[in-house]
């Protein structure tokens, strides 16, 4: 099955990335950063997490790849804006990145594994530009193990559509649980595992992460992709909408999302 991001790059999408920072999307890989290290971020997107590695390591190199021009270009101008001048953006594949054999310090790549077909694939391509001593970091989320509260038909229907249309799409959308095992097949000697959680609950998150996801469920390429597939049909992505807002507008409303971590030597 050809990869396809299940997500696309609808405004409700950027939204949520362009809301991720070191702090809140790579604290695990924070404490093995040095200055002067050269680092790759696989699948940069809009560049917010790129730029603050970039002055964490300064002055060493960052350069940022993703797939797409359109937030490359983005990615881009925020380095400009915020006059961050040791990094760059390219366009590039995440299995044949162009560079060379033990360029980088650091690979890191965020929500990036459960978009691939073939991560163990990507892993040992990604262990090939690192140094000897150099690490690979990743994170990714785990949609399956997701907890929201309270529980809605709505809800339940966004979960399983999505997550039978990321396999459908070539993905996993329960990544997070499987970096381990998939460090260790790619080969690494080394393989530190842990795990953090993104924690949704007071109004203020709730209007954007329910607002966000209620744009999705009808205009993102998620809501293309379950009405493209057969999953779903405009009525059950409206049902997926309304029990977004629900959730949004739950005092008691709290939603856990577990993250897979590793660092990989060797």
């Amino acid at each position: 099955m050809p990869e396809r991001y299940t997500l696309g790059h609808h405004e409700s999408v950027l939204r949520s990335h362009r809301w991720r920072t070191a702090a809140n999307s790579a604290a695990y890989l924070v404490p093995h950063l040095r200055e002067g290290m050269n680092v790759l971020d696989v699948g940069a997107g809009p560049g917010t997490i790129t730029v603050d590695l970039a002055r964490l390591v300064y002055p060493g190199k960052v350069i940022g790849i993703d797939a797409s021009e359109a937030v490359v270009a983005e990615a881009s101008r925020l380095a400009e804006a915020q006059g961050v001048d040791n990094v760059e953006f390219r366009v590039a594949d995440a299995y044949d990145t162009g560079f060379d054999e033990g360029a980088f310090d650091v690979v890191h790549a965020h929500q990036v594994l459960q978009h691939l077909g073939r991560p163990v694939e990507a892993l040992q391509a990604w262990r090939r530009l690192v140094s000897p001593d150099g690490i690979v970091a990743a994170r990714d989320c785990d949609y399956v193990g997701s907890i929201v509260f309270p529980d809605s038909a709505g809800l339940d229907a966004w979960r399983d559509t999505y997550v039978r249309l990321a396999r459908h799409n070539g993905g996993n959308p329960d990544a997070g649980r499987r970096l381990k095992s998939w460090a260790q097949q790619a080969g690494f000697t080394e393989v530190e595992a842990g795990a953090s959680v993104w924690c949704w609950t007071d109004q203020a998150t709730r209007d954007w992460w329910g607002g966000l996801w209620a744009d999705r469920a009808v205009e993102s390429e998620y809501a293309t992709g379950v009405i493209e597939s057969g999953i779903g049909d405009r009525a059950l992505l409206d049902s997926v909408r309304d029990g977004w807002r629900g959730w949004r507008d739950d005092h008691d409303a709290i939603m856990f999302m577990p993250h897979g971590e590793i660092i990989a030597r060797g």
